[in-house]
C-alpha cells in the first residue's frame, strides 16, 4: 500500500503515532493504527483512499482531535487519515455572502477572518478556538448561538466529498436556492466521517450582528432556572444565546478563572445581538421579566467586553469541570419545554449514584451536557459513572429526545442509536451507507 501513497504523506514514527490515537472522548475503545495520512490536496486524500481501499485498509478521519464522541479513535490495522494541512481560506464572498475552506481551517479562525469583511458565520462550538470546520461537519455541531442561528448543516451549502474509493462527489449549489436531486449535502452533514472525507466546504455566511447585550439571571435552585429557560422559549424571546450553569460547575468555573460568578444554585446566561436600534435591550427586558418571574435575581449589561467575558466563562465550563476528578460528559437534547424535567432527572441520578454531576449547556435549544465526576481508580465509582451516564441518556430519550444534540453518536453512542431510530429508519441508514463504502472501511464502528 505505501507504494500507492503520495510522497511526504505517510507518518509511520510510533511516538507520532500515538498522539493521533483518540479524540478527547471517554470510554470509548482505540486502537494503535498502522500509519497516519496527512495529505494537503483534495488529489492526495483521493489517492490515499483508493490505495486503502485497495488494500482494504480501514481509514479514520481525523480533524483537530477535539471530538467528544470517539469518532476519530485509530482502529487496530487501520491508518488515521488527518487533514489539519487542508487549512487554508480559498474564498470568501461578500456579494453572495459565502466563504469556500479547506476542512483544517479552525473554527475560530474563519469568524474572525469574515468579521473584517462584516461578515458572520454563526456556528460557535464550545472549542471554537481549536475545532476545525471539517469537524463541524462531520458531528453538524452546534454551540451557544444555535437558539437563534442554528446548527453547522444550517449553513453549509455545498461539499467536495471524496469516497471510499478514491472518486470525487461534489454537492450543492452556491445559489441561494438549488433543489435538483436529492440534498446530498445534507446527508454528508452529520455523517462522521462514515459516508466520505470532507476536502472543501462551502458556507453561508451572515451580516455581522451588532453588538451584544447580555442578561445575567442567578436563581436559588436549579429547576427554578429550568422554568425561566421554558418561559422564555414559549414567549418566543429572540435571544441569540440561552446557557445555563448548575452549581458545581459555577463553582468550578470560578475556581478556574476567579469571575466571582459562584455561590448560585445556577446561573443563566442570555444574550440578545439584535442590530436594530434599541432591539437588544428590549429582548433583555422581556427575559429580565421572565427570569424574575421565575425568582432569579437579574443584572443586565451592554458591554461588549463583559459580555465577551461572561461568554468565555461558559465556554471554560467543561474545563473548569475536569479539574474536579475523571470525567463522562454526556449531550442530550430534550423539547425545549421538557429542560426542567431533564434537569429533575439529572439530580435523581446525582442522588442515586453518588457522584457530582456537573450541569451547563444550551438551554435555549434544550441540549444540556451534564457531566459526571467520579474516580477512574476505583471501579465501583467508574462503574455508577458509566450507570450515570446511561440513565441520563434514557432520561432524554423518555423525554421524547435525542441522544445527541451536537457531539455525534461517534463510538460512545453507538449502542444507543438503535434505541432511538426505530427499525426501518436503521435499516435505511445501514443501506446508504453500505452504498456509500460498501467494504466497510470508513470510520468502522462509528455511529451503525
Amino acid at each position: 500500500m505505501t507504494a500507492r501513497l503520495p510522497p511526504g504523506v505517510a507518518v509511520t514514527d510510533p511516538d507520532l503515532i500515538a498522539s493521533y490515537l483518540r479524540d478527547e472522548s471517554r470510554f470509548t475503545d482505540a486502537d494503535r493504527p498502522l500509519a497516519v495520512l496527512t495529505p494537503r490536496t483534495t488529489a492526495e486524500v483521493a489517492d490515499c483512499l483508493r490505495a486503502c481501499h485497495a488494500a482494504g485498509v480501514p481509514v479514520v478521519t481525523r480533524g483537530a482531535g477535539t471530538g467528544l464522541s470517539g469518532g476519530a479513535n485509530g482502529v487496530s490495522g487501520g491508518v488515521v487519515l488527518s487533514l489539519h494541512r487542508m487549512d487554508r481560506i480559498l474564498e470568501i464572498d461578500a456579494v453572495e455572502r459565502l466563504a469556500v475552506v479547506q476542512p483544517g481551517v479552525v473554527t475560530g479562525a474563519l469568524r474572525a477572518a469574515v468579521a473584517e469583511r462584516g461578515l458572520f458565520y454563526p456556528p460557535d462550538p464550545g472549542s471554537v478556538a481549536s475545532c476545525t470546520i471539517g469537524g463541524n461537519v462531520a458531528t453538524n455541531a452546534g454551540g451557544m448561538c444555535c437558539v437563534k442561528y442554528g446548527v453547522t448543516g444550517d449553513f453549509v451549502e455545498a461539499l467536495e466529498v471524496v469516497l471510499a474509493d478514491g472518486r470525487v462527489l461534489r454537492t450543492g449549489t452556491r445559489t441561494v436556492k438549488g433543489v435538483a436531486g436529492y440534498d446530498l449535502t445534507s446527508l454528508v452533514v452529520g455523517s462522521e466521517g462514515t459516508l466520505g472525507v470532507v476536502t472543501e466546504v462551502t458556507v453561508r455566511l451572515v451580516p455581522a450582528p451588532g453588538r451584544p447585550a447580555t442578561l445575567v439571571a442567578s436563581f436559588a435552585d436549579l429547576a427554578s432556572a429550568g422554568r425561566a429557560v421554558a418561559a422564555i422559549s414559549g414567549a418566543g424571546v429572540d435571544a441569540s444565546a440561552v446557557e445555563i450553569l448548575d452549581a458545581t460547575t459555577l463553582a468550578a468555573v470560578d475556581e478556574l478563572t476567579r469571575m466571582g460568578i459562584g455561590g448560585a444554585a445556577a446561573m443563566l446566561l442570555v444574550q440578545s445581538d439584535s442590530s436594530r436600534p434599541g432591539e437588544a435591550a428590549k429582548v433583555l427586558v422581556e427575559a429580565a421579566a421572565l427570569c424574575e418571574a421565575a425568582g432569579a435575581e437579574v443584572a443586565v449589561s451592554d458591554d461588549p467586553e463583559e459580555a465577551s467575558l461572561l461568554m468565555e466563562a461558559r465556554r471554560q465550563a467543561l474545563p473548569a469541570l475536569e479539574r474536579l476528578g475523571d470525567w463522562l460528559l454526556d449531550d442530550v437534547c430534550v423539547p425545549r419545554a421538557r429542560v426542567v424535567d431533564l434537569i429533575a432527572a439529572v439530580e435523581r441520578v446525582a442522588a442515586d449514584t453518588g457522584l457530582v454531576i456537573g450541569v451547563f449547556g444550551h438551554a435555549g435549544d434544550g441540549n444540556l451536557h451534564p457531566t459526571v465526576i467520579f474516580d477512574a481508580a476505583d471501579l465501583a465509582s467508574e462503574t455508577a459513572a458509566l450507570a450515570a451516564f446511561d440513565a441520563i441518556t434514557a432520561a432524554a430519550l423518555e423525554l421524547g429526545g435525542t441522544i445527541t444534540g451536537e457531539h455525534g453518536v461517534g463510538r460512545l453512542k453507538a449502542g444507543w442509536l438503535a434505541r432511538e431510530l426505530d427499525p426501518v429508519a436503521l435499516e435505511v441508514q445501514r443501506a446508504l451507507r453500505r452504498t456509500f463504502d460498501p467494504a466497510g472501511l470508513l470510520n468502522p464502528g462509528v455511529v451503525l
